[in-house]
């Protein structure tokens, strides 16, 4: 059978909407958002599925929405008895990844998500950070751009061979894309974000998190997981552990980690959470992998109808 790897959204793939369908139509979706709203104390259902956008968008909500809405999904996949190969998460991502691996609770993940939403909002003032996406210039000039520029502005995702994240200071986020530009460049445009995830200027927030991360229980994960930080399968809690801590301020290695998931034989990518960002970055790794990205009904059958077929 061939191998299959499930892969956990991170910021950007959240929308009002999400999860509705399956909390409506499930009973394991609803005690998953059920879970989330007791534990938080709040409705982070409510949000997810009426919004307002506004508060969707804030970073404290996005990071457990998303989240949430990964597990309701991946619920309703280990009861339909679909078990991947592999499992990775972009960034926030990881979390859902170990939560369906049974290394993290999921009430101790939405709780640690959440803080890390709030500490990363709380470590540099708005409008003092900034990130723009690279698109179509060689990974190497846009190192050498960011060590031009200097100590303001650092790589940030290695998303695909076209698109490059880059993250700091808004002056030297500005010289870069401008540098970037001028390299060549088919495009560089400046993010939405409220901070400069996966900066040096995150430290903060990681010390802050650290605390948390390491008085929280971790199990030996069930399933092999590839982290951001270095692209490399782990098993451990204490691995586990570190590569959270150490994401908070390193760039997240996602072409690295696909191209390592191929090596080891996964042909089939299934995105699980809200939204399609991941599915489009896989595509541009390499076009003759079999994608999935479930987010509803719909999306949900088509896979499980797949994954039957391979039986």
């Amino acid at each position: 059978m061939e191998k299959i790897a499930f892969i956990f959204p991170g910021q950007a793939s959240q929308y009002v909407g999400m999860g509705k369908e399956l909390f409506n139509s499930y009973e394991e979706s609803r005690t998953v958002f059920e879970k989330a709203d007791q534990t938080l104390g709040f409705s982070i259902s409510r949000l997810c599925f009426e919004g307002p956008a506004e508060e969707v968008q804030l970073t404290p909500n996005t990071q457990p929405a998303i989240l949430t809405t990964s597990i309701a999904i991946w619920v309703l996949l280990r009861a339909s008895g679909v078990k991947p190969d592999y499992v990775a998460g972009h960034s926030l991502g990881e979390y859902s990844a170990l939560v369906a691996v049974e290394s993290l609770s999921f009430e101790h993940a939405v709780s640690l998500v959440r803080k890390r939403g709030q500490y990363m909002q709380e470590a540099v003032p708005v409008g003092e950070g900034s990130m723009a996406a690279i698109i179509a210039l060689e990974r190497p000039k846009v190192e050498k751009i960011c060590q031009q520029v200097g100590e303001g502005v650092q790589l940030a995702n290695y998303n695909s061979p076209v698109q490059i994240v880059i993250s700091g200071t808004r002056e030297g986020v500005d010289k870069a894309v401008e540098l970037s530009l001028q390299a060549g460049a088919k495009r560089a445009t400046l993010l939405p974000v409220s901070a400069p995830f996966h900066s040096k200027l995150m430290l903060p927030a990681q010390e802050k998190l650290k605390v948390h991360i390491e008085r929280t229980m971790f199990h030996p994960l069930l399933i092999p997981l590839v982290t951001n930080v270095d692209a490399r399968v782990i098993h451990t809690p204490q691995e586990a552990k570190d590569s959270l801590i150490r994401q908070v301020t390193s760039p997240v290695r996602w072409e690295d980690s696909m191209r390592h998931l191929i090596a080891q034989g996964v042909s089939t990518f299934v995105e699980v959470g809200p939204g399609k960002v991941l599915t489009n970055l896989i595509k541009r790794i390499n076009k003759e992998l079999k994608t999935f990205n479930i987010e509803d009904k719909e999306t949900l059958n088509k896979f499980l109808n797949y994954y039957e077929s391979l039986k």
